[in-house]
Parts: C-alpha cells; structure tokens; sequence
C-alpha cells in the first residue's frame, strides 16, 4: 500500500492564498481608496509576467501536438467539430441573454436622454470599434512578420504561424523529430516559468482588485444593480444547465469540474482577465487525459471564437442600454442585432475590457441604440468583466473535454478519475 502524501497546509493552497488576497484586496480599495489606486502596478505586473509566457506556450503545445500526429486527417475532423461546437455553444447564449433581458427588462423606467451623456466617454470605445469589422478582423490573423506575432501577443496569430510551423516540421519526416524534441523541451521550460511566476498570484489579484474598488467604488453598483444581478444569474445559470448538461452528456460532472480548474478560476477573479489562466489551462486540461493537439488547438482558438460569457454580455448589454434610452428594438432589430454581435463576438479576447469594446462594435453596427449610452456601462464594467471572463475560461474548458471525448481520447471512466485528483498548478512537474 502506497504512503499518502502529507496534506499541505491551507494557508499554502494558492486558490486559498488568491482568494483572500482578493478579499484584502476589496478592503483596501474600500476603505483606502486612494492606496488602492496606487496599488494598480501590481496586477499590471502580475498580467504582465503571464502574457509573457503565453505566446511560446501555445506556439510549443500546438507545434508539437500537431507535429506529433501521424493522422492529417484528425486535425481536419477536430477543427471542424471545434468551430461546430464553438458557433452552437456562443449562438445559444446569445439567445439565453436576449430572452433574459427581455424577461427582466433592467433598463425599463430609467429614461435616460442619451443627450444629457458625456460623449467623450464612448468615443475613444467607438473609435476603437471601427477597427472590428468582418474583414479588418479576417486580415489581422496574418501578422506582417513571422515574429509579428510574438511581438503583438494576439493569440490567433500566433496559432496560425504554429499550425503552419506543425505542417512544415510534418512534411520534412525523419529530418524533423530533432526539431520536435527541441521544442517539446521548450514547452518543458517555458512551463517551468509559469509555476514560478503563478507563485506570485496572490500579489497580483490583490492589486488589482484594490484598484478597482478603489477607482470605482462599491457604489457605481448601486444604480445598476439590476442588470450586474441579472447578468450574473444568467452566466451562473448558463454555466450549471447549459455547460452542465453538455458536461453530463459528456460523461463527467460540471461541479466537479469547477473544482479540478479552481486555482484558474481565481486567477480570473483576482485579475478580471481570462488570459492569466491560459497556460494553467492547458496543463489541466492535459491532465485530464485531452492530447496535446486538441488542447492545443481548442484552448486558444476558444479565446477568440467561444466566449459565453462575453455573448451573453453583449446581448443583455445592448438591450439594457436599448430599454434605459427608451428605444424601441423590434423582434427585426433583435434578430439584427444576435447576427452582427455572433461576428463582432470574435473580436474578443480574454484581455480586460475587450468585452467592452465589442459591445461598442456591436452599438456602432446597430444604429438605433445610441453609441453615447455606453457611457451608462463604464462604472460597472470592470466588475462585469470578472463575470465575463469567469464564464469564458469554464465554457472554453467544457468544449476542450467535450472534444476530446468525442474523439475517444479519453475514456469517461478515466476522465472522472482524474478529475478527483486535481493538480497543482505551483507543484506541477
């Protein structure tokens, strides 16, 4: 009989350490506002360390996971029922966060005149939106250099640029394997960092979080309690029936789930930003028994083109804000407003506000709903962006497993075994 390993003390368990960091955090920034607000380099920081490592990660994971398959054909087959799973997962929750905000109706009697707003507020979102269109966003996954793409940190560039580097290291056979092996021991290094930076988690959410309380206050909720609880109900809900159900039809259990992902789900938390969790991600997710490539291609691919959370946002945000001026949108105009969202969606990322930025893409395309009310939503989006990001990353983790069980790379009885043995991301070797 195998020794068990000495339990580790709470105070040393890094969600535990997050967690009340985050809650240290929120005093501060309540009580001391003004120190709070100083404190903003440290989740800066913090972000910082973790975007640095996020490009040679996904570059390693996906090279050598395609590399390493002899089967062309299954890439083809799991890219495919990826973007399948991806359009019907995001499109449905668009539809939970329309028929929610028309049930709900949050908006209705504050009878805002948009010209009584600010409109500096919403220019600099505007002007960003612009740069969001169909095709601006088809032509900047070409990065202008091969090394663009480091440079710039956008994920789906630097998936293009590995996916092509896997094919050239495939059709070069034998001649390739030295290569293949280097950069698996690349993966090995570039992972090292990342549990060594994780380390100073804590220090990063907490910064972060006492400089938002700090810069916007426990009271800019209060006006927009409404849509803030409905928003987090309906994410909280997509999360347990949705993602639930597609988790049982899959064969494991969501709450189970939650609880193998946790340390990233605090991350998230602390810092508002769903790319801090990326690299912690894919290990767990490779844990669980998913192969490299399908990791490798789901996880950062999801980034852009399956984020739940950010779909049921932009759906109820842009009603809201419909409701709130007292413009009227037809079925038509919903129905308009659920397709040009499903292309401006893809803009996103897992990096703070984008969410917010995309919502004005989706304002500027539906010109009934004045762009100016988007200054309503600036107060509170930083405290819907944690709600955003939460729901990203667990969507994003769901359709990793899902794809991996369809392709039979793990079995449902494995799987639920693993999932009891949840890794730690500062132990993990």
């Amino acid at each position: 009989m195998r020794a068990t390993a000495p339990r580790k003390p709470w105070y040393r368990i890094l969600y535990i350490q997050v967690l009340v960091a985050v809650f240290v955090g929120i005093g501060v920034g309540c009580f001391f506002p003004e120190s709070g607000k100083s404190l903003k380099p440290l989740g800066d920081g913090f972000i910082k360390l973790i975007k640095m490592l996020i490009a040679p990660i996904i570059f390693c994971t996906v090279v050598h996971g395609i590399a390493s398959m002899s089967d062309l054909k299954k890439l083809g087959r799991i890219g495919g029922k990826t973007i399948l799973y991806f359009e019907v997962v995001s499109t449905l929750a668009l539809l939970i966060g329309l028929v929610v905000v028309n049930v709900l109706k949050p908006g209705a009697g504050f009878n805002i005149d948009p010209v009584t707003l600010d409109p500096k507020i919403s220019q600099a979102y505007a002007h960003q939106a612009h740069a969001l269109s169909a095709v601006e966003f088809a032509l900047n996954v070409i990065p202008s250099t091969l090394f663009d793409a480091f440079v710039s940190g956008d994920l789906l560039q630097v998936l293009l640029v590995a996916v092509l580097v896997a094919f050239a290291i495939s059709f070069m056979g034998e001649r390739g394997k030295p290569l293949l092996h280097g950069i698996e021991y690349g993966s090995q290094v570039f992972f090292g960092v990342m549990q060594i930076v994780v380390k100073v988690a804590p220090i990063g959410a907490f910064g972060a979080m006492a400089f938002t309380i700090g810069s916007y206050g426990l009271g800019a909720l209060n006006r927009l309690l409404a849509l803030m609880a409905g928003f987090y109900i309906t994410a909280g809900l997509f999360v347990v029936v949705v993602l639930g159900l597609i988790a049982w039809w899959s064969g494991f259990s969501i709450f189970r789930f939650l609880n193998h992902i946790k340390e990233e789900l605090m991350l998230v938390l602390g810092t508002s930003s769903s790319e801090t969790a990326l690299p912690g991600m894919i290990l767990k997710m490779r844990q669980l028994g998913c192969s490299q490539s399908t990791v490798g291609l789901v996880i950062p691919t999801g980034y852009s083109f399956n984020l739940d959370g950010t779909n049921i946002y932009m759906a109820m945000a842009a009603v809201f804000l419909a409701q709130a001026t007292n413009t009227p949108l037809d079925l038509s105009h919903q129905i308009s407003l659920l397709l040009i969202a499903m292309i401006t969606s893809k803009g996103a990322s897992g990096v703070t506000g984008a969410g917010f930025v995309t919502l004005a893409a989706t304002l500027v395309a539906v010109p009934s709903v004045p762009i100016e009310s988007l200054a309503l939503l600036v107060g509170i989006d930083r405290f819907m962006s944690e709600c955003r990001a939460l729901t990203n990353l667990i969507g994003n983790g769901v359709a990793t497993v899902v794809i991996s069980r369809w392709e039979n790379e793990v079995t449902k009885q494995t799987l639920n075994e693993n999932l009891k043995r949840p890794l730690n991301l500062s132990e993990s070797g």
